[in-house]
């Protein structure tokens, strides 16, 4: 496993959370993605949490190329809590996709914490106004082994456009907008939770423009991947945007490995639900985290952990959660 790098340490006392788990458990690294999305803030800020509230354990945000190289990490036992895609955690529990053959059954939630959004990014004088007209361009799809480039690969295939119709580069989200402002790329492509800082400081340097989707290119999308739902990203979410822009949002799942003890798996839990205030000041996008926002957009079976505590808040548990 690559050296973990922690994000946060603390004094604080534990708080009415605070129990005492095993020395297994007391340990805990959370995979994120890379510095310029919202993984690496919320892993973070629930390091923090977990360090603040629950005895004796001390948890590490690390650095990754995000969802599938998290699903990895899961599997090896290279990492205890992993933030990954809702279609990449999908298919990595039923072997479908990119992970045919490499099926990662010990796949279990803990919850679905907020949506991403597809934002495909160009500069505001560029000649791209669709998806249509990447063809022919330098286009960043994102990071190996990102949730990034398995949604707009899969986006951009269901609308009938290969990787041989562009130049495929394969950057992470500061690299993405390092190389738009410097003209060595035509556009590029996140998925990940809105506002996020690569692109707002992107957009605070070069007047860009969102590539926004039709009604038709969604609905092909969604005949691919079940999880894409449409979105709009609101005006003025970044500078120089003045009208909203419709794309597709997926959900991202808090993911861990079916061996996690069941203690510690409902111990995270309960902390997640009951102090997402904390989360929310560390980044917008924990507004989203909410029990009836897990139990409808998780795609594999919760933790029995995590089922013990929605249970005892009398959530309405859909089958397809419960192992």
């Amino acid at each position: 496993m690559r050296t973990l790098r922690s994000l946060y340490t603390t004094a604080a006392a534990a708080s009415m959370l605070a129990v005492a788990l095993p020395a297994s458990a007391q340990q805990l690294s959370i995979a994120t993605g890379g510095t310029g999305g919202v993984y690496y803030p919320i892993g973070g800020g629930f390091a923090e949490m977990i360090n603040n509230h629950i005895e004796g354990a001390q948890a590490t945000a690390e650095v990754t190329g995000a969802s599938v190289e998290n699903m990895g990490l899961i599997m090896r036992g290279d990492a205890d809590l992993a933030l990954v895609l809702a279609d990449t955690a999908y298919q990595a529990y039923t072997g479908s996709g990119d992970f045919e053959g490499r099926q990662i059954e010990n796949t279990r939630a803990l919850a679905s914490v907020y949506p991403n959004a597809v934002q495909l990014v160009t500069l505001a004088d560029s000649d791209i106004e669709t998806i249509a007209d990447l063809v022919g361009k330098r286009v960043s799809v994102g990071a190996p082994g990102s949730g990034t480039e398995l949604n707009a690969r899969a986006l951009l295939e269901a609308n009938g456009i290969s990787y041989s119709d562009f130049t495929p580069q394969r950057l992470n989200f500061n690299e993405t907008a390092d190389a738009i402002r410097d003209g060595d790329i035509d556009a590029g492509f996140w998925s990940v939770g809105p506002p996020t800082s690569s692109i707002l400081n992107l957009a605070a340097t070069r007047d860009i423009r969102l590539i926004g989707l039709s009604d038709e290119e969604i609905a092909n999308a969604q005949e691919v991947e079940a999880v894409f739902a449409p979105y709009e990203l609101e005006a003025g979410m970044y500078d120089g945007m003045d009208e909203t822009v419709q794309t597709i949002g997926i959900p991202n799942v808090l993911v861990v490995n079916a061996d996690m003890d069941e203690e510690l798996a409902y111990q995270l839990t309960q902390l997640l639900f009951e102090n997402i205030d904390e989360l929310i000041a560390v980044h917008p996008a924990a507004n989203d985290t909410t029990v009836e926002f897990t139990m409808g957009s998780t795609p594999v079976p919760l933790h029995p952990g995590a089922l013990r505590y929605f249970e005892e808040v009398d959530a309405d548990i859909p089958d397809r959660l419960r192992p």
